[in-house]
């Protein structure tokens, strides 16, 4: 008699589905060793690019484990604030660098790839098999509106340059020294979304917290929380992981561009986008394969309201101390299409509180296209 599958929880950790990543963990030293050899900057590229993948799973693990000991309204907290710190940290190590538009580049490929690519992942794959999934319109659709006037907001400062200045950047620029007047009204935009994004803390947290934190019911691998020494110990080092990774994946983004012939507006908006996001990206789409679309429409539409509302307006704060010059929230042409897009596109699909694989597929389908797009640019 043939023996039986061995269960999820009773498997070494590295053979679940989240333990993947952590294959990943011998790029590390890798990357380290051609940063200090002085290798083929592609190399140092791609490796440091692997190597952040299972950092950024680690900080998602500790921070998840430590917001399982924290309770509802603690971890809520944590989850948000930590949610988003890998592409955080890229990025201000591409401020400290002066290159601006890789920074934009990074933040508006987060945000479409949310939309387009994690949610089109999730619908499609979620809904093989289904006839048609199912999740909260209501939350979805207050994360999707406050993402559209998120969006709103930081697109105005480069509505303001096309008409009164001196027009909006080459995808191929590094970083333009706009005048003091759009970077005055970047600032106030940085401080009025993260007012805003301290609103939406109080609303999604305390006000309103049945809706954005339903019960949470146990998946059968799940096992003890990790203890809070241990969270906290793992989260620091997947911070010093992160922050050492993405030092050396920066410093080797001019060089790769030009020994690859891509921009750095490409790379930034497409893989940096992807390789800070890839652990999370792979837990939506997971999640929707087991009929969970309440939390992989989250995920993807959470994390995009946070990057518009509170990474962005860090950053412009963040480089007033750090860089050559304060950051303009200048996007070029092709950055402002796909950021009014993804809002759209987020709108429109969270209305009715139901997908379907062939939903996802056309929202896979507009990703590829705007990554075509942004190659070619």
């Amino acid at each position: 008699m043939p023996d039986e599958p061995t269960p999820q929880k009773d498997r070494p950790f590295l053979l679940t589905v989240s333990g993947w990543p952590y294959f990943l963990v011998p790029f590390i030293p890798i990357a380290i060793v051609l940063e200090f050899a002085h290798a083929n900057a592609v190399l140092i590229f791609a490796t440091s690019a692997l190597g952040v993948i299972p950092t950024a799973a680690l900080m998602g693990e500790a921070t998840e484990q430590l917001a399982a000991r924290s309770g509802p309204g603690i971890g809520g907290l944590l989850n948000v604030t930590f949610g988003n710190a890998p592409e955080l940290i890229i990025a201000l190590f591409a401020l400290d660098k002066g290159l601006h538009e890789v920074v934009k580049a990074s933040l508006v490929g987060s945000i479409v790839s949310n939309i387009l690519l994690v949610m089109g992942a999730s619908m499609f794959f979620g809904g093989l098999g289904r006839d048609r999934q199912r999740f909260n319109s209501v939350a979805a659709s207050a994360q999707s509106s406050m993402l559209m006037l998120a969006i709103a907001a930081v697109v105005m400062p480069a509505v303001f340059e096309l008409v009164r200045g001196s027009g909006l950047p080459a995808p191929t620029a590094e970083r333009i020294n706009y005048d003091a007047s759009v970077e005055h009204l970047s600032l106030i935009t940085a401080l009025v979304l993260i007012g805003v994004y301290a609103g939406g803390l109080v609303f999604s947290l305390r006000t309103h917290r049945d809706l954005f934190n339903p019960p949470h019911v146990a998946d059968e691998e799940e096992g003890e929380p990790w203890s809070v020494r241990k969270a906290v110990l793992a989260l620091a080092l997947a911070g010093v992981a992160v922050a050492g990774m993405s030092e050396i994946l920066v410093g080797s983004i001019s060089e790769t561009a030009q020994e690859a012939g891509i921009s750095e507006f490409f790379i930034g908006a497409i893989v940096v986008a992807i390789v800070g996001n890839a652990a999370e990206h792979w837990v939506a789409v997971l999640v929707a394969r087991k009929d969970k679309m309440d939390l992989a429409v989250n995920i993807a539409i959470g994390s995009s309201a946070q990057i518009a509302l509170f990474v962005a307006p860090v950053l412009v704060l963040a480089s007033y101390v750090i860089g050559p010059w304060p950051l303009p929230l200048v996007f070029n042409g092709f950055e402002v299409a796909a950021l009014v897009l993804a809002a759209l596109i987020a709108n429109q699909v969270t209305q009715d509180g139901e997908s379907t694989w062939f939903e996802g597929l056309q929202l896979l389908a507009v990703y590829a296209i705007i990554a075509v797009a942004f190659y070619v640019a």
